[in-house]
């Protein structure tokens, strides 16, 4: 009889440290890149969702920053103010006629914002927050400000603060329109309870000329 032979071991290649350098190197390239692409990809898609739409009229926007009213005496503008227009909102859905914000100012340089408006039943609804000075550099006393309506003790959540920026604002301060940044939001406010149609009308063109659909505006109490 013959012996049986053993099955013979496979050769056994020698580490290439090189070449596992090169595989690995290519390998963190590939996912930097892939991660980059991806980030770059949820950012303009972020972006596109927050562009507002333009007006009906298929006008051009313009996308420039925004500028804000500066200087603004803030024991001036605190006070009542009525709400003559808006665009449409989440929180002020419930709201159907009269709306009302009144500003006081607070010894530590806050703002007493109390927002009430008027239900479809008749009944009020009341929201009692904070505003706050963003400074603005080479422009002191610039009408750019966060409110906050959530608890104090949540304020140090960037989250809860929204802008409020004043974008034009009369000599008497009587007549102020207050947007947002990203253009979704505005408020055309004055001191009367109804604004003369002319004045809002004049108001609700500057924010149009400033990017903003005022095609979409809701007039209150009219």
């Amino acid at each position: 009889m013959t012996q049986r032979q053993r099955p013979t071991a496979p050769a056994v290649r020698p580490f290439d440290d090189r070449r596992t350098s090169h595989a690995i190197g290519a390998m963190a390239t590939a996912f930097v890149v892939g991660g980059v692409a991806t980030w770059l990809a949820l950012d303009a898609a972020r972006t596109a969702r927050a562009r507002p739409a333009g007006p009906a009229d298929g006008a051009p926007l313009m996308r420039a920053p925004l500028q804000v009213v500066a200087p603004v005496d803030l024991q001036r503008y605190a006070g009542m103010w009525h709400e003559q227009a808006r665009l449409p909102n989440r929180f002020q859905k419930q709201c159907a006629g009269p709306v009302s914000a009144e500003y006081t100012p607070q010894p530590d340089g806050t703002v007493q914002v109390r927002n009430r408006c008027v239900r479809q039943d008749g009944n009020f609804d009341e929201a009692i927050g904070s505003a706050r000075v963003v400074p603005v550099a080479g422009q002191p006393g610039a009408g750019r400000l966060e409110v906050r309506f959530a608890p104090a003790w949540l304020g140090w959540l960037p989250m809860v603060w929204g802008d409020y920026w004043i974008l034009k604002l009369d000599r008497d301060y009587q007549v102020s329109l207050v947007g947002t940044p990203d253009r979704e939001y505005l408020w055309v406010l004055s001191r009367a309870p109804r604004l003369d149609d002319a004045v809002l009308q004049t108001e609700l063109d500057y924010a149009r000329s400033l990017g903003f659909d005022t095609d979409r505006v809701v007039l209150t109490g009219r």
